[in-house]
């Protein structure tokens, strides 16, 4: 095993790009979770897919294949729904169809006092941002549920993600964005302590596809042990975009499992 990962405990994975790529599994990933697990090591899935419900993610997960409980995921959608139950707002959620399935016992009657957007493909338009602007001048809090530039939407393709239409709402209304996901440092917090593990983060790797929204911010705030996955949205070079020099990279996640087995 590398020594830089010979005293975990826990493994905090991405999903989108990491473990699948839409509806295909990265080489080996589903067999490799099975002999991670098999370590002993704890293991939660974090993830800012907010396209839909949580329950609809982990059937999903579940048809490819993969053997996972939905305690073990924490979503970026879930963490906005938490944000917005705790601080009683009355949201503009800009959000695909099936994720607002997750919001059917919130209150949306305006006045909106806050705009919740997320990786909306089918309602990131003009009419909907401009609904958005109109909500935010009227006094309306704005949530970003993560600000990722963009996502692998299939195997050596890149779609444009929320960040530039968050980055958008932020200038037009002259208001910064609470961001609830990947890298928020509260985010990654959540997981820890559902692992048991939130006083000892440096006993924690984070493997994700993504240098930034993955292993940066909070996940390198917290001392996690970071390793970059060479597939999704992984690019050559992205290793050399981390301020910190990460722990590993491997080219795929089953790799990073045999180096952890070794």
């Amino acid at each position: 095993m590398s020594s830089r990962f010979a005293s975990i405990k826990g493994v905090l994975l991405d999903l989108s790009g990491t473990l699948h790529i839409d509806n295909a599994v990265t080489p080996r990933a589903v067999e490799a979770l099975k002999l991670l697990r098999n370590t002993g090591i704890k293991v939660r899935f974090v993830t800012n897919s907010t396209k839909t419900s949580d329950q609809r993610l982990h059937a999903k997960l579940s048809k490819l294949g993969f053997d996972l409980s939905p305690s073990e995921i924490f979503t970026s959608l879930s963490a906005a729904k938490r944000l917005v139950q705790q601080r009683n707002y009355r949201p503009l959620l800009i959000l695909e169809d099936e994720a607002l399935e997750q919001f059917t016992d919130i209150n949306q009657d305006a006045p909106y006092n806050a705009v919740v957007i997320g990786l909306a493909p089918s309602k990131l338009d003009y009419k909907h941002m401009n609904s958005a602007f109109t909500a935010l001048l009227g006094g309306a809090d704005l949530v970003g549920i993560h600000r990722a530039k963009y996502y692998a939407s299939a195997e050596d393709q890149l779609s444009l993600g929320p960040g530039g239409f968050v980055a958008a709402l932020e200038y037009a209304a002259d208001k910064k964005a609470v961001l609830v996901g990947k890298p928020a440092r509260a985010f990654y917090e959540l997981a820890l302590a559902d692992m048991g593990l939130l006083e000892s983060p440096e006993s924690v790797a984070m493997v994700g596809d993504d240098v930034l929204a993955d292993l940066g911010g909070g996940a390198q705030e917290l001392g996690l042990l970071r390793a970059l996955v060479k597939t999704g949205k992984y690019r050559d070079g992205d290793e050399s975009k981390a301020e910190v020099p990460l722990d590993g990279v491997y080219n795929t996640f089953a790799d990073f499992v045999d180096a952890v087995g070794s």
